[in-house]
C-alpha cells in the first residue's frame, strides 16, 4: 500500500513539474520577439506586388513586425489585411519555432489590359483589377471595352490566354461599333474579324488551319482582312 502511495506521489509530482515547465517553455516563446520576415511567392509569377509593400502589409500598431511579440500577432488578421490587397488572390502567414514570421503569398494574374480612361487589368477569373506600379504585364491590350463590358468579353480573353496559338499571336481586341470583335495580331497586319463571341473553338480551329495553309503558300502578307463570323468558313479579303 505503502508503495502505491508513494508511485502516485511521484506521478503526481512528475505531472506537476511537466506542467511547470510546459507553461514556462510557453510564457518565454511568447514573449520572445519575431527575429525575421521571410516573404515567399510561390508559383512563377510576375512582380506585382514587391517585398517590400508586403511588408507594409506586415505591420501591426505602426511597429514593424520584427519588434512585436508573438502573444500581441493575430496571423488570421495579418492574412485578412494581405488577402485584400488588390494584388494578392490568398495568403498564408504562419510563425516557425526559430521565431520567423513566414507569408507565403500567390498574386492575381492579369490576362488582358483594358485602354480605358483609368486602364485596367483584367484577371484569370474575370475580374478587374488595377495596374501595378511595379510591373507591367505583357497582355493583350483591349480597345472600346468598358469595365461594364468585361463579363461580355471574358470568354474571348480566356481562350486566347489558354490557346498556346493564340497566346503567341494575338496582342489586342477590339469591340466594333457593330458588336463584332476583331483580333490584332503580333506579325500579320491584317484584320481578324471574330464576330461575336459565340462557337469561338470552331472559329478558332478554322483560323489554325488556314493559317498553316496560308504560311506554306506564302500568302499571309497579302491578306488585308480574314473574317471568321460565318460558319465553318474563312472568308478572306486581298489587299
Amino acid at each position: 500500500m505503502r508503495n502505491k502511495i508513494l508511485t502516485y506521489l511521484k506521478f503526481g509530482g512528475l505531472l506537476i513539474l511537466i506542467t511547470v515547465l510546459f507553461a514556462f517553455a510557453s510564457k518565454r516563446n511568447e514573449r520572445r520577439k519575431i527575429k525575421e520576415v521571410l516573404i515567399e511567392f510561390i508559383e512563377e509569377q510576375d512582380p506585382y506586388i514587391n517585398e517590400l509593400t508586403v511588408n507594409k502589409l506586415l505591420i501591426q500598431n505602426q511597429e514593424r513586425v520584427t519588434s512585436v511579440g508573438k502573444e500581441i500577432l493575430v496571423l488570421n488578421t495579418v492574412e485578412q489585411e494581405l488577402d485584400a490587397h488588390e494584388m494578392i488572390e490568398h495568403s498564408d502567414v504562419y510563425l516557425t519555432v526559430n521565431g520567423e514570421l513566414r507569408a507565403r503569398i500567390k498574386q492575381r494574374t492579369p490576362i488582358a489590359r483594358v485602354n480605358a480612361v483609368t486602364p485596367f487589368y483584367v484577371d484569370v477569373t474575370g475580374n478587374t483589377m488595377p495596374l501595378s506600379d511595379s510591373y507591367s504585364a505583357h497582355v493583350p491590350i483591349i480597345h472600346n471595352v468598358s469595365e461594364r463590358e468585361v463579363a461580355q468579353i471574358f470568354p474571348l480573353l480566356r481562350k486566347i490566354q489558354e490557346d498556346e496559338f493564340l497566346k503567341k499571336h494575338v496582342v489586342g481586341v477590339y469591340l466594333g461599333a457593330d458588336g463584332n470583335y476583331e483580333l490584332e495580331l503580333r506579325v500579320y497586319r491584317f484584320k481578324l474579324i471574330v464576330g461575336k463571341i459565340e462557337n469561338l473553338n470552331n472559329k478558332i480551329k478554322n483560323f489554325k488551319a488556314f493559317y498553316q495553309k496560308a504560311l506554306r503558300d506564302k500568302s499571309l502578307e497579302s491578306y488585308k482582312k480574314v473574317s471568321l463570323q460565318f460558319s465553318n468558313q474563312v472568308v478572306c479579303t486581298i489587299k
